[in-house]
């Protein structure tokens, strides 16, 4: 067969698989993989709860051991290097579940523990599971003030000033941060032999990147200054400000959980929401205890084939349904398929028609996506502009589905007033970028502000193709737009990925965006985009690289080729005439030599990102639909 026919067979395995998956109210919804502290934190936080006698306790247990990497440690993704944070949280975690101190995945973790400087390295959400649990004083952990949410929003330092994924932490957090609940444990169950120095001695907290001689007229310094003066505040008997600040940040803490899978639908705020309940007090069989607990039980994957069990940062069903809409739709997938109608209703019924968080800061009528099934305070535009393109895909047609129609005009009004004053987007807020909050002691989660990135900004410039812009057409928002991306495109002509790993991404992301809207191959940013893809194509035709490159760019490119990152390569390099380029043919081929037998592909790598280099995500079926999308649209030129 030739290529094109082996390549048309591809697309319809590919397609007929997706079809097998959906489920029966028509959206799509694969596992979202995180790392190993996923389970550390779980088993934790039953411990808190005494609740480390149940058998899912053990069963995250096993996953932890299955994760375990050979040098003693846990790293953030396979293949990574271990991190103290990991590996301390999943050697406390074993410990508490009852193995020994002598059994051997406990010797090979705490050697790793001892190479890598002790727990006294740890990073401050660490350092609160630890506190939480007896081994460390509050005083070490950073201070975090209920008092915040007093703070007006003309204030520099608010609560609307931080990301949305930090804000919903923060809530809760500032109440364990006050009230300092503890369960104290016997010695022989703490993780003392892990410390080198006494806690109190345990060295100064910081965000990745920055630096440790910061020098006295800083921010860091500042912000130092500000968490000691805040620690003792917290230490003096009378706080006239304490018990409203700590109502206030309950009351919004459970106005949160409305229409949403706990607070900001992830895994850590659900988590501190839950010991913030129990630190006010509130008994087991209360509602608000029973909603956290049911929220992460949600979020629980068993495996019946070894008595394992893992844990979801959070669920991806809007996600994963407008992605494999949309390559349904590059295969030729319309409407007029009913499980296409089914998906595609199914999504129109989830547009989010109320005000959310974002409104303290932006003036637009609502008509959003989330990313999860119910999150409705925290919609984004990645979501949101997928939304667009995959309902657009399905329905080309604009006139023929009014409802469709008016769900694209009305979300794609709010991308508009979603954009950000240096003409690019964020993901969750309007000018979220205060860059001085990313040296606060509590930064070192390395995601403080939301600031405008290029593939965000870049899928919102593809979604204004698909709604028919293209360049030139005056309009101020789309030529401020390809500035932006001029802009923050890399010396070498890359473009950073904040959201997937990582250069491959964002270059994909932003070729494919500028593509979609007319800019021609010859011009400078493009052919300088192109010509890194082409460059780092490796010799058997696939494209790779590692979330090293968040820590070290000169690696940037450089991994095992994965099925998704080749895809991104491709759907970046198709825009330009280039489907009959030698790069693409070979990555095109390689594609589908990889292809499974039942129509899938196999990845084990992580391509996801949620905080640079602090953790990352394997999409379970970013390796099935950007493959998808990249063989159809590369058929679909050949045929046309």
């Amino acid at each position: 067969m030739s290529q094109r026919e082996v390549v048309r067979e591809a697309v319809q395995k590919a397609k007929t698989w997706f079809f097998s998956q959906q489920k029966e109210d028509g959206h799509w919804c694969a596992e979202l993989e995180g790392d190993s502290l996923l389970q550390s934190e779980m088993i934790l936080l039953m411990t808190f709860l005494e609740k480390e006698h149940l058998p899912l306790a053990q069963q995250l247990g096993k996953q932890l051991l299955k994760t375990q990497a050979e040098d003693g440690g846990w790293p953030m993704y396979p293949g990574g290097k271990s991190t103290i944070h990991n590996t301390v949280k999943a050697y406390f975690a074993l410990k508490l579940l009852g193995y020994s101190l002598h059994e051997e995945p406990m010797r090979r973790a705490r050697r790793a523990i001892m190479r890598m400087g002790g727990a006294d390295k740890v990073n401050s959400f660490t350092r609160f599971y630890l506190a939480l649990l007896g081994q460390i004083p509050y005083s070490i952990c950073p201070a975090v003030p209920p008092e915040m949410i007093l703070l007006p929003k003309w204030f520099p330092i608010n609560l609307y000033g931080i990301s949305a994924w930090t804000r919903t932490i923060v809530v809760p957090l500032s109440i364990v941060s006050a009230l300092r609940p503890v369960r104290q444990l016997p010695v022989e169950r703490g993780i003392r032999e892990l410390f080198l120095k006494d806690p109190l001695d345990w060295g100064p907290l910081r965000a990745p990147g920055k630096s440790e001689n910061p020098g006295f007229f800083s921010w860091d310094t500042f912000f130092r200054t500000t968490d000691k003066c805040l620690k003792f505040y917290q230490d003096i008997p009378w706080k006239p400000t304490r018990s409203l600040a700590i109502r206030k940040s309950e009351t919004w803490l459970w106005e949160h959980c409305q229409n949403s899978d706990g607070p900001g639908a992830i895994q850590p705020p659900i988590v501190w929401g839950l010991v913030a309940m129990k630190a006010l007090g509130l008994p087991d069989e209360h509602e608000k205890v029973q909603y956290f607990w049911q929220q992460l039980m949600d979020l629980i994957l068993e495996n019946p084939e070894d008595g394992s069990a893992r844990m979801q940062p959070c669920r991806s069903p809007v996600w994963d349904t407008v992605i494999t809409l949309r390559a349904l739709a590059a295969g030729g997938e319309r409407l007029e398929n009913p499980s296409i109608r089914k998906a595609a209703q199914w999504l129109l019924e989830r547009q989010i028609q109320v005000p959310g968080d974002w409104s303290k800061t932006v003036s637009a009528e609502p008509g959003m996506w989330c990313f999860e099934y119910h999150n409705d305070l925290y919609p984004d535009t990645d979501d949101t502009a997928m939304a667009i393109m995959a309902l657009r895909g399905v329905c080309p047609e604009k006139g023929r589905e009014p409802k469709l129609d008016a769900a694209i005009e009305k979300a794609f009004r709010w991308l508009r007033a979603m954009q950000n004053s240096d003409g690019g987007w964020g993901a969750f807020d309007r000018n979220n970028n205060r860059e001085f909050l990313t040296h606060v002691p509590f930064a070192d989660h390395n995601a403080m502000t939301d600031p405008s990135t290029p593939d965000l900004t870049a899928r919102i410039l593809e979604a204004m193709g698909h709604l028919g812009l293209r360049v030139h057409c005056g309009d101020p928002i789309f030529d401020r737009s390809i500035d932006h991306l001029r802009k923050k495109q890399q010396p070498d002509g890359s473009w950073f990925g904040r959201w997937g790993v990582n250069y491959i991404y964002g270059t994909g992301e932003v070729l494919a965006g500028m593509g979609a809207v007319g800019i021609p191959a010859d011009d400078p940013a493009v052919r300088a985009g192109i010509n890194w893809l082409l460059a780092h194509q490796q010799p058997c035709g696939g494209w790779g690289e590692t979330a090293t490159t968040y820590e070290d760019p000169s690696l940037r490119g450089e991994g095992p080729p994965t099925p998704s990152q080749t895809a991104w390569a491709l759907l970046g390099l198709l825009p330009f005439g280039m489907e009959n380029h030698p790069a693409v043919l070979r990555g095109i081929q390689w594609l589908v030599e990889h292809q499974n037998a039942d129509g899938s592909w196999s990845q084990p790598e992580f391509t996801g990102t949620g905080f640079p280099a602090v953790f990352y995500l394997r999409y379970h079926y970013y390796h099935q639909y950007f493959p998808l999308m990249a063989i159809a649209r590369w058929l679909k030129r050949q045929e046309s």
